[in-house]
């Protein structure tokens, strides 16, 4: 039972919240909260986790049926949103390694094993051979290189000490970057093949293990058995990558195999995954220069050396390219006042296997959450704005059921969309953590102190996530990981990402990522999905039904100050003018300001409301965001319009403020030509007009 205390603090922080809620919507906030219910999401994760389930197969279809008839018995009216898009899968691959000193051939089995007592047994025939989806077919051969992680250091290191890449096989761990920028930074290297293997030291308990220093793997442990193989898409674009910017509909216009070669996309040298014990072997056949620090193992590792060789590679992947059809299930609640006012939540269902993790934890929490929201009808709940649930497909291809309908509805979204709301894994641990566009910081964190810890029922999650090493900081979505990115990086969105777990999970994009983990290590007694739920339902509450929207975009102000200060840092000694970057932030902040006066004196007036007035400011409040984008997109990346914030070129899992001017001084320092750094100078004024612009957006306010 809570304490007294902790009990006090919980009903004080909802009176503020009902305060600064409608107060006809008050009651049913409130009343969302007690709706929860945690056998309901074990049991959707239950029924959602069956089977294996890629995107375009029969398998995902039948879990976009759930869904859907899910919604339905809430009272949730929903369809499909269906497209036909470009996946690729396994046709043949293998890899051997041959000792030139012996003579002898490893052939390696490029097998998941099945664990004794594996209640999943009977299906696992349906997992696909461990493969990277849209990798080059292709079969190569050469001296393996060791690599590191694959980052852009990673081979200048390599270079640094002069060992030769060019036309070898490189052996890079998975870890610190995305897949596909491994494989991109190998190519550019001059790799002819990449093999990616998980790493004991990160996935297999080999780092010194957690949980109390338990090392044990799966079923025992909660860390990836030897045989375990993390598997995923190498493409570097969003969306279906034949018909980039427009959506994927039939007998719509696509590019070439060529055209879609020179996007600089997808890769043009084969890779497969390989699991820790595999990779293991091939570094014990390298010989060559020891590099130090984090390019060694675990505690029990031997010496990793770098090669090339004396180790030979043979590696074959033959891939098949279809255009298959994937469904997302889109769900509606219409609004009772503004129906043409989009508050929209998002998670993608399809998986590489059974993902009970990733995704579908993210799925049963919103299922269980359009539970409670049916609930809430009955007793004659009603939005004030439009309430939109999305289950997106093939997320893990490269975002592509999120990307095709955003380019579908893009005009529509963009006049209409209030915010984007997406939990993509919603628990594979303790500890909550949250991303967002800065406007919305204050709506979440006042959110995850209404509900309570899943883990210490003495302090709320907000308690807990004040304590955990982020200390209740808001990232960024400036990364390419999940579906916000169309939101926010395409058509500018307010958006926020949630998630429930701290260090990442082993088992993550493997066979063994399925009910039984979650049920033994994830989330034992699922309560940590109903916090994530409760989170989640009450940000979309507030957004959905408040009269004034709660943004505040002084946060989005302070955060750039402190952008442009890490710049200023960067550029120290370089001819580069900041002041108009600095003077559009000191703009922005004074509108803020503005803004925030007068709605704070438009709430005051109590009965002497103003309709026109309320759609005015919201407009203002809403659109700000959209200004941050520039039509022409970032250098060399026109999909990405966002220039606050946007991957990192060689990274897509990461990112920086200000993308544009970071590529650019990248380029200026490797050339140091005159133009080069002028092109530094003209994205700083890029970003500088896009934030004039959302402050003139905010003041509403012709010039």
């Amino acid at each position: 039972m809570m304490n007294k205390t902790v009990i006090t603090i919980i009903f004080i922080s909802i009176f503020i919240f009902i305060a600064e809620s409608s107060s006809s919507k008050s009651f049913y906030h409130t009343k969302f909260l007690s709706l929860s219910d945690n056998t309901s999401i074990a049991n959707h994760l239950f029924i959602l986790t069956r089977r294996p389930h890629v995107a375009g197969t029969l398998a995902n279809a039948e879990t976009a049926s759930y869904v859907q008839s899910t919604l339905i018995s809430n009272q949730i009216p929903s369809h499909f949103a269906s497209y036909e898009v470009s996946l690729t899968y396994p046709v043949s691959r293998s890899l051997n390694l041959t000792d030139p000193s012996s003579s002898s051939i490893k052939q390696f089995s490029l097998r998941q094993e099945i664990y004794k007592g594996d209640p999943y047994a009977n299906v696992a025939n349906e997992i696909l051979p461990t493969f990277h989806a849209y990798a080059k077919s292709g079969s190569v051969s050469g001296s393996a290189v060791y690599a590191n992680y694959g980052r852009v250091e990673d081979f200048a290191t390599l270079k640094q000490i002069g060992v030769n890449v060019s036309g070898n096989i490189v052996l890079a761990r998975y870890g610190q970057i995305f897949r596909g920028d491994i494989v991109q930074n190998a190519q550019e290297a001059g790799a002819i093949g990449v093999v990616i293997y998980t790493d004991k030291k990160d996935y297999g308990g080999g780092g010194g293990g957690g949980d109390g220093g338990d090392k044990r793997w799966f079923p025992d442990g909660k860390w990836m058995p030897p045989s375990g193989v993390q598997v995923g898409s190498v493409f570097k674009g969003s969306g279906d990558p034949t018909t980039t910017g427009w959506a994927s509909v039939e007998g719509c216009e696509r590019l070439t195999e060529e055209e879609v070669m020179k996007t600089g996309d997808v890769p043009l040298i084969p890779s497969l995954p390989v699991s820790w014990k595999d990779g293991e072997i091939i570094l014990n056949s390298i010989d060559g220069p020891v590099v130090n620090g984090d390019w060694q193992g675990g505690e029990d590792a031997s010496v990793y050396k770098v090669g090339p060789g004396p180790g030979i590679l043979n590696l074959h992947y033959q891939g098949k390219e279809e255009i298959r059809t994937i469904h997302n299930v889109i769900g509606i609640i219409e609004g009772s006042e503004e129906p043409d006012r989009y508050v929209i939540l998002g998670n993608h269902r399809d998986a590489w296997t059974f993902g009970a993790v990733d995704p579908n934890s993210g799925t049963a929490a919103l299922l269980e959450l359009t539970e409670r929201l049916g609930k809430l009808q009955k007793q004659g709940w009603r939005p004030r704005r439009t309430i939109v649930f999305c289950s997106w497909d093939a997320e893990e291809y490269g975002l592509i059921g999120s990307t095709e309908w955003v380019e579908e509805n893009r005009e529509t979204l963009i006049s209409r969309a209030v915010a984007y709301l997406n939990v993509d894994v919603a628990v594979y641990g303790k500890g909550f953590h949250a991303s967002s566009t800065p406007q919305l910081d204050e709506l979440i964190l006042q959110a995850s102190q209404l509900v309570p810890d899943p883990d210490n029922s003495s302090q709320t999650v907000y308690d807990a996530w004040l304590q955990s090493k982020s200390k209740a900081v808001l990232g960024r979505l400036g990364g390419g990981g999940s579906d916000y990115k169309a939101f926010v990086q395409h058509i500018g969105v307010p958006s926020v990402d949630m998630i429930t777990g701290d260090g990442g999970y082993p088992v993550y994009h493997s066979m063994y990522d399925d009910f039984v983990w979650m049920k033994k290590f994830g989330d034992p007694m699922f309560k940590r999905h109903v916090a994530v739920a409760s989170v989640w339902g009450l940000v979309a509450l507030r957004l959905a039904d408040e009269e004034i929207l709660p943004f505040n975009y002084l946060h989005y102000a302070d955060e750039l100050q402190k952008s442009a200060e890490d710049l200023k840092v960067e550029l120290s000694g370089k001819d580069i003018n900041l002041k108009p970057l600095l003077n559009s932030i000191d703009g922005l902040r004074l509108a803020s300001i503005k803004i925030n006066d007068q709605k704070e004196a438009y709430l005051k007036r109590n009965k002497r409301k103003d309709s026109f007035k309320a759609r005015e400011l919201n407009d203002r409040l809403m659109m700000a965001e959209r200004a941050f984008t520039d039509s022409d997109g970032l250098p060399s990346r026109p999909w990405s319009k966002h220039l606050i914030y946007a991957p990192s070129k060689h990274n897509g899992y990461g990112s920086k403020s200000f993308p544009g001017i970071h590529d650019a001084i990248e380029m200026a320092k490797q050339m140091n030509t005159k133009e080069l750094w002028k092109s530094v100078q003209h994205e700083v004024w890029r970003v500088s007009r896009a934030i004039k612009h959302a402050s003139l957006v905010l003041n509403g306010k012709l010039t």
